[in-house]
């Protein structure tokens, strides 16, 4: 294999970072106020003890981004911590209040607080998948972890803080994207006073979840910690299986009259079920009538590996009105999974074809980073939020043994009898070494130009630069081959009607290389996006803020894969839609939260011209209130209830839209107790699926064999202790 054009990226991302170097300004205006980054707003925030100390040095102001159901601001839009009314973009921040409360064990159900987001393919449950705006998949590199690109296969977990979601294009700052938007799950960091807590939960379903998070400075030093660690051991729903992993992440912060460096590690192990569903007999249009506990695949179906995140943040004031950000990741994912995987159904009798897999010894890397030159000056008497930026990221995927053996028809679904399908031992040549390696660098630059106190005009631009190879087998083949470059512009406006009530309109395209180590009908030529996007958003009196948005999408050379593992492309895809996301306080002890979406996506050319993408929920919304009651028995306790639905619509369930998977709504609620003690000790009580509805939360796409199945009601009891 030759790989040497992969240093040309390297050279170019050099070349980059040296420009944004040579970028920064000698003398810098004086008369105006410096925006602070991100992580130095990141940095007051997220303390267990929930108190905080600002040192002099750098100022601090990060609760606007998550205190309370209330998000202010966020950096993810346009890497300053720029207010949510000023951004000409639908942005959605899903505060550490939220998550706490809802008690979230994973990013789907954070993501149920935002309008437009369903999942898609999750490979059995292994893997964070989802769409937003009728866009996703689980390969498309929407989920960053702290606005960079990981090669983690499930990025939320103990370590999580928040999450935000940026719709529609963000190629322009974050490179290779879909034009339906991305996920940022920013982590923990440490902060400068001492804090922490230590939690352990029971779940109905067996088992549970013990953790600690501590925080605070190191005595006599510049330099703050944080260390989070949590085990969890919890016995799987259907009717075998259980889910393990242990997780453990220090990080390091430094703090400078003018500087500011954080250092992140972590380290997980898991071990969970892979589990592809059921069936839906796609002639009926209905699942099969089996228990939905019973799974039609063996005890060995398990993805077990550990993954590493190694994240370095470094921020230097050069001057009242100019930063320099540099950010660097290294992330790797080490798995290997078994299954018995259903290829065929008999409607008849009940009997299914199956075939054991096996993935030996997978390893996924990626390297990330990006310079940031940031400023805040005045210009011919207008204000300018300049941001100017270079970004390389690299890359590297190989499945080393692909195991495969003969199908079987000897498991009915209405019978099942296990054990009779061992494990597969046998290496299939022309499989294995499956191989992706992608490489890019990129400039940019965004410009947001405050006209007066009512407009607000964005541009941006960014050169992306791509080197791409895919294929298998031994020897190895390419079945892809390619490299190029592309430039990604942005637009967008805002008028202030008041300080509170803003309009907004944005255009933007994306770019998307494509790769597949499966069979290729033809070459897969780049995916080009295009967006446009009008909305309104408000920060009304009460506080609540709201956002409603209209937008249409344009996807062309969309790939999927067909019936025979075939990838091909759909040639053009549109999505338009209606969003309206409201969240914050209706009282001073009621918080709030409601969305709606509605999502109408067409493959308007290609082989299912006319047809639904799948997955893509038509209706979807949520509704959450939370309420402090205030002190409840002896003096100083205190008691928080809450709860709320989650409705999605149906979906279509395979390309071809032979069966749809049908709508649904699950309640939640939640209660919290808290004992006013010298450590305040509380006891927190989680019900999800309060009415234990069957349903199914997405497809594979390609076949009626793969269907996901929603958890059924279970109840989760943690304990916490604060100090």
């Amino acid at each position: 294999m030759e790989f040497d054009r992969f240093d040309r990226p390297v050279a170019l991302a050099m070349i980059a970072l040296t420009g944004v170097m040579f970028a920064l300004p000698v003398n810098a205006q004086e008369n105006v106020e410096v925006k602070k980054t991100s992580r130095q707003s990141d940095a007051a925030q997220s303390n267990p003890s929930e108190t905080s100390t600002v040192l002099a040095p750098i100022v601090i102001d990060g609760a606007g981004a998550t205190q309370g159901y209330q998000p202010k601001s966020t950096s993810t839009a346009t890497r300053t911590d720029t207010p949510l009314i000023d951004i000409p973009q639908a942005v959605n921040v899903v505060s550490e209040q939220v998550l706490k409360d809802q008690n979230a064990s994973n990013l789907d159900e954070a993501l149920g607080n935002v309008s437009g987001v369903t999942q898609t393919n999750t490979l059995g449950g292994t893997q964070d998948s989802v769409i937003r705006r009728g866009f996703g998949d689980n390969r498309d590199g929407s989920i960053l972890t702290n606005g960079l690109k990981t090669a983690l296969p499930r990025s939320f977990n103990a370590v999580t803080e928040r999450v935000e979601v940026l719709k529609g294009p963000s190629s322009t700052l974050y490179g290779i994207l879909d034009p339906g938007g991305m996920v940022n799950v920013v982590t923990k960091k440490p902060v400068d006073a001492v804090g922490g807590e230590i939690y352990g939960s029971l779940s109905s379903f067996g088992g549970g979840t013990t953790g600690l998070d501590l925080t605070g400075p190191i005595e006599g030093t510049d330099f703050s910690y944080r260390l989070i660690g949590e085990y969890k051991d919890v016995d799987y729903w259907r009717n075998f299986g259980e889910t393990k992993n242990w997780l453990i992440s220090p990080s390091l912060k430094w703090t400078g009259e003018d500087t500011e460096i954080t250092a992140t590690y972590m380290h997980e192990d898991y071990s969970v079920p892979f589990d592809r569903g059921t069936i839906f007999d796609d002639t009926t249009g209905r699942p099969v009538d089996v228990d939905r506990k019973i799974r039609f695949d063996e005890p060995y179906n398990i993805t077990d590996g550990n993954s590493d995140l190694f994240q370095v943040e470094f921020d230097h004031e050069l001057s009242e009105n100019w930063k320099l950000g540099i950010d660097y990741s290294y992330s790797r994912n080490v798995y290997s999974d078994n299954q018995a995987r259903v290829t065929a159904y008999n409607a008849t009798n009940g009997n299914v074809t199956r075939r054991a897999d096996a993935t030996d010894y997978s390893t996924i890397y990626n390297h990330a980073v990006r310079a940031d030159l940031t400023g805040d000056v005045e210009i011919g008497g207008m204000q300018h939020d300049l941001l100017i930026g270079a970004s390389y990221d690299y890359s590297d995927t190989l499945r080393t043994n692909m195991i495969r053996c003969n199908a079987s028809t000897n498991f009915n679904i209405y019978d099942p009898v296990y054990g009779n399908m061992p494990e597969c031992t046998t290496v299939s040549t022309n499989d294995s070494d499956q191989t992706e390696k992608l490489s890019t660098a990129s400039l940019y630059v965004q410009d947001s130009i405050h006209l007066n106190d009512q407009w607000i005009v964005v541009g941006g631009l960014r050169y992306q630069y791509y080197d791409l190879l895919a294929g298998k087998g031994r020897p190895f083949k390419n079945n892809t081959d390619s490299f190029g470059d592309a430039l990604v512009p942005n637009a967008g406006i805002v008028y202030k009607l008041t300080p509170d009530v803003s309009l907004y309109a944005n255009a933007a395209k994306t770019f998307r290389p494509q790769s597949s180590i499966a069979s290729l009908y033809g070459n897969l030529e780049p995916e080009e996006g295009v967006s446009y996007e009008v909305g309104s958003k408000f920060e009304l009196p009460s506080g609540l803020t709201a956002n409603v948005a209209l937008y249409t999408s344009d996807k062309e050379n969309v790939a999927y894969t067909d019936a025979g593992n075939v990838v091909k492309t759909a040639g053009l895809v549109r999505a338009k839609g209606l969003e309206v996301d409201v969240a914050g306080s209706l009282t001073d002890d009621v918080d709030f939260i409601a969305t709606y979406a509605f999502t109408d996506a067409e493959v308007l050319e290609g082989e299912n011209d006319g047809k639904r993408p799948v997955n893509v929920a038509r209706h979807t919304g949520s509704l959450y209130l939370a309420y402090d009651v205030g002190e409840v028995g002896p003096s100083g306790n205190s008691l928080k209830i809450g709860g709320g639905i989650r409705a999605v619509g149906d979906r279509a369930g395979i390309n071809n839209n032979s069966y749809d998977l049908p709508g649904y709504a699950v309640v939640d609620a939640f209660a919290t107790y808290t004992f006013d003690l010298e450590r305040p000790i509380t006891l927190q009580l989680n019900l999800k699926n309060i009415f234990d509805r069957t349903y199914y939360t997405s497809s594979i796409g390609s076949t009626a064999l793969g269907n996901q199945i929603g958890e059924p009601f279970n109840a989760t009891l943690t304990a916490r202790v604060k100090f």
